[in-house]
């Protein structure tokens, strides 16, 4: 089924990010196996990778022919700011990003911890004011905070994307908690889980919680079979959005018998 953000229609909601795949072919596959429609690429570290030589399929992607293949997946390219630590840095990379790319989307990240990677909300806030009146779709990789997410509306995002844990942690979602509240205090933009994901199980769990999409990156591009991963993550997407479609039983706290008993039994 078909859903809208910022404006365009998609029929998948899973997000993928492409760093740290064995191999360009194998980035390629996975791509396609996930039937992501949106693809986030990270300006600064591609452009650190440099360009791989042709044809060489045990180099990690890097540089214009990255670039190219991504393109070639037929997927919408999401630029992020990975690794930018200022407002200021984050805005001159975005805006380098718009002239690469040539949309209007991006990914904002600002972190403010080394250790964590834990986004900096006074910084992304900032930025974020900046960017959208730009012109720019800001996707806000932000923490679970409920209080940052509605300072980061009052700055004009439409989309927010919350983290289920620390990036590349792979612990799933360590606060539902907040999730849940997240979800139930901010019900009229999208919300996509962004990081921490670590198995399919994590990925359907926030589907069922009413998330409208999930970005990861690690727990496909650090499997064993990169491809394989990618389409259980794209059947437990499937699965949990469904489930939350459909309803999901309230849990209890006693038994209840599904076929009820009634009347006296009948003793021969």
């Amino acid at each position: 089924m078909t859903w809208t953000i910022a404006g365009t229609q998609l029929d998948s909601r899973f997000f993928l990010g492409t760093a740290g795949y064995p191999s360009p072919r194998i980035l390629e596959q996975s791509i396609q196996a996930s039937g992501a429609q949106v693809v986030t690429v990270g300006l600064k570290r591609q452009m650190a990778h440099g360009e791989p030589s042709p044809g060489s399929d045990g180099q990690k992607p890097g540089g214009q022919a990255f670039f190219q293949l991504i393109r070639q997946s037929g997927a919408r390219l999401l630029p992020n700011t990975a690794g930018c630590h200022t407002a200021a840095e984050a805005i001159a990379l975005a805006r380098m990003a718009r002239e690469v790319f040539d949309t209007h989307w991006l990914k904002l990240e600002v972190i403010g911890d080394h250790y964590t990677l834990q986004p900096d909300p006074f910084e992304l806030v900032n930025a974020a004011h900046t960017l959208v009146k730009e012109g720019f779709e800001v996707f806000p990789y932000c923490t679970d905070d409920l209080v940052t997410c509605q300072r980061l509306l009052d700055a004009g995002c439409r989309i927010l994307m919350p983290w289920g844990a620390p990036i590349g942690s792979g612990q799933g979602l360590i606060n539902q908690y907040a999730l849940r509240t997240l979800r139930d205090r901010i019900t009229d933009v999208p919300l996509i889980i962004d990081a921490g994901i670590g198995s399919p199980m994590d990925a359907a769990q926030a589907m069922e919680m009413g998330f409208d999409g999930v970005l990861l990156n690690s727990a496909v591009s650090h499997a064993h079979n990169p491809p394989l991963m990618a389409e259980a993550f794209k059947l437990a997407i499937e699965a949990g959005r469904k489930a939350f479609e459909a309803g999901i039983m309230a849990e209890q706290d006693m038994a209840i018998a599904t076929t009820p008993v009634t009347g006296r039994p009948f003793v021969l």
